[in-house]
């Protein structure tokens, strides 16, 4: 595939890597003759030494033969105008690099739309979202969310006791816009049908709005609203630890932020209005001891350096925090510590640039749809409604889907919800379905 990257900093470097790495044709275009050079000498790839904004330099970088443009620089403007330059000069497919604070105003104004890119993400979000989720959804097995994380999918295990089991899904009173999309019974992988029905110890994929899928996930798994509120301390008050804390706000946790600058901490207590900031260096043990973090549920380590971020984690676990989640910028280190740092207290480490390249991973194709995840049974596709496709200008209900398929999502503009029967589909309309290997060709025909 050819993939042209803008930016070539801590996330357009690894990107040009790991893509390299896959013998895809890549080229890089990067202000910073000294990054560009160091780029040259480590990657199989054309780097160009310019401003991502001229079109003379994306002529050089072969824009013309470009299938996938990502715009990953730090600065918003450069991103959103390099992309719709690129749009404009007919690349099918341009994914752009936001701040989280524009990304938080997608609601607002369809940047996307507007600037002819094709998707928007913060690597900060990303991040804070992969944290997230071992604090919201503890239970349940996987966790993403998907359309701007308006829908989330979830993967729990089915227990005895639920109201759910032993009925076939078209008799169960599900919370509205959620679905039950694919079943795991031992061996067997299914998408279900209307007449299938939900057996002890399935695990069950779902989807919807993130409020309506915890209560079907603990309808699933048999859990009630008796839990107490989640104890969260943040280490960090910077884009991530901001980012994660407005995330669990909505989540009835009582969240801290422990941050020593004191600008910063009273910029958070402007913005958070349900989180408690405390001006303190949570390096210093005594501190950590002082502001009794021994007893809280989640200890998360968001601050700019890998170091401070691994040994505050220790230092909360040794003092008898429950779980310790941490940030790690090296993707590298991050694998090592989440594939063994249960050793030492740590549960999980994520990476923003990992989690930058799966984001972009769904991008790396030449069909008509995009992969967004795999099961073992199925697929998550993402896919445009084309004008004058089969499905265009009816409602869900008047279109013959194929069997083993289940739509997900339908996102327009900035609105995206798990569509009912009655809902319109528009071209441009976007559309989230999982489908079986046997249905996934019927489905993109339908739309395509």
């Amino acid at each position: 595939m050819n993939i042209i990257i803008v930016g070539a900093g801590e996330i357009g470097r690894h990107l040009a890597r790991s893509l390299s790495r896959l013998a895809h044709s890549i080229s890089v275009v990067e202000n910073d003759p000294r990054l560009a050079a160091e780029l040259e000498q480590t990657i199989d790839a054309k780097v160009v030494s310019s401003d991502g904004t001229s079109v003379n330099a994306l002529a050089e970088a072969n824009i013309g033969e470009c299938e996938l443009f990502l715009s990953l620089t730090s600065s918003n403007t450069a991103n959103l105008v390099s992309g719709s330059i690129a749009k404009k000069l007919g690349v099918p497919h341009v994914v752009a690099r936001v701040h989280p604070g524009l990304q938080r105003e997608e609601w607002l104004f369809d940047f996307k739309g507007h600037f002819g890119v094709d998707h928007l993400f913060s690597s900060e979000r990303l991040a804070a979202i992969e944290l997230a989720k071992f604090i919201r959804n503890p239970d349940s097995l996987v966790v993403e969310e998907i359309a701007r994380g308006r829908i989330e999918l979830q993967q729990v295990i089915v227990s005895g006791r639920s109201d759910l089991v032993d009925k076939p899904l078209l008799n169960l009173k599900l919370p509205e816009r959620t679905r039950v999309a694919m079943i795991s019974r031992g061996d067997d992988h299914f998408v279900p049908g209307a007449t299938s029905e939900l057996h002890e110890d399935d695990i069950v994929t779902i989807f919807g709005e993130p409020r309506k899928l915890r209560t079907l996930a603990e309808r699933l798994q048999r859990k009630g609203d008796d839990r107490s509120r989640l104890r969260v301390v943040i280490f960090g008050g910077g884009e991530y630890g901001f980012s994660l804390a407005e995330m669990l706000e909505s989540w009835d946790c009582r969240v801290r932020i422990f941050e020593k600058d004191e600008k910063i901490c009273q910029s958070l207590a402007d913005r958070l209005s349900n989180t408690t900031v405390i001006n303190v260096d949570a390096t210093v043990v005594s501190e950590l001891e002082e502001e009794q973090v021994g007893g809280v549920d989640f200890f998360v380590a968001t601050s700019d350096s890998d170091e401070d971020n691994v040994m505050t984690c220790l230092q909360a676990h040794t003092l008898g925090a429950k779980t310790c989640l941490t940030l790690i910028h090296r993707a590298d280190y991050a694998a090592a510590i989440s594939s063994s740092g249960q050793h030492f207290g740590i549960q999980a480490a994520v990476s923003p640039r990992e989690a930058t390249r799966r984001e972009i991973q769904r991008f790396i194709t030449s069909d008509r749809f995009h992969l967004v995840k795999s099961f073992s049974g199925g697929e998550l596709i993402e896919l445009q409604v084309a004008k004058g496709s089969i499905a265009c200008g009816n409602m869900v209900k008047e279109v013959e889907w194929p069997e083993g398929s289940v739509l997900v999502g339908l996102q327009r503009g900035t609105h995206a919800a798990v569509p009912g029967p009655d809902d319109d589909l528009k071209a441009g309309d976007h559309v989230y379905a999982v489908v079986s290997s046997k249905a996934r060709r019927a489905l993109v025909k339908l739309l395509s």
